[in-house]
């Protein structure tokens, strides 16, 4: 009878998790899928062997402050956190380049987040590497030019839960490149940190 009943509060409990995850729990927030990010290709399956961001490619977040602080050079892609290290890696998980969202340099685009979790906001900016940067290691700052190419201040509003705005691409780019974007919470330390590959 003890069996029975630890069996039907353990398949309970998984059903509840399920139920969170798919409804947006309360642990979830969000990521870029244009051009789509790392951890959005890992969760739709683009790229396997990514281990648990599959699950949650909302959350990637780690201490705001980029770039005087925030997490640490080598790990920006994962905000720091050790269970999504894969998408530091220069390779994806499965030993292919990540896949790059094909841009062109100075042409209008249109960047979008997705959220399950609507945090207040202070902003989005989206930094992206320089010419000539290390494609075979994971980034860093100085991979990195200094200053961001596209700031979306949001005076500390709620974005509605898909964020589709318009921006122009850098000037004077070829080839591959990351781009990393950061979405600062208004009220928390923290900030959500989302790497994408693109290509021009």
């Amino acid at each position: 009878m003890r069996n029975k009943k630890t069996y039907a509060a353990l398949v309970g409990a998984a059903t509840l998790g399920a139920l969170a995850f798919s409804t947006g729990g309360a642990s979830s927030h969000g990521y870029v899928d244009k051009p789509i990010s790392r951890a959005k290709l890992c969760a739709n399956g683009t790229v396997s062997n990514c281990g648990s961001i599959q699950w949650e490619p909302q959350s990637v977040e780690g201490p705001k402050g980029f770039p005087a602080a925030g997490p640490a050079d080598g790990s920006l892609c994962s905000a720091g956190n050790a269970g999504f290290k894969q998408l530091d890696a220069a390779k994806a998980p499965n030993g292919s380049d990540w896949p790059a969202t094909q841009v062109s340099g100075g042409q209008g685009y249109t960047f979008q987040w997705q959220f399950t979790a609507r945090h207040r906001t202070t902003d989005f900016r989206y930094y992206i590497t320089k010419d000539g940067w290390d494609s075979s290691k994971p980034l860093t700052r100085a991979s990195l030019e200094s200053q961001p190419f596209l700031t979306l201040p949001y005076g500390g509003q709620q974005p509605p839960a898909t964020l589709a705005h318009q921006g122009t691409m850098p000037t004077q780019k070829s080839g591959k490149h990351v781009i990393l974007a950061v979405w600062d919470v208004h009220d928390t330390a923290n900030a959500f940190y989302s790497c994408a590959d693109v290509k021009f």
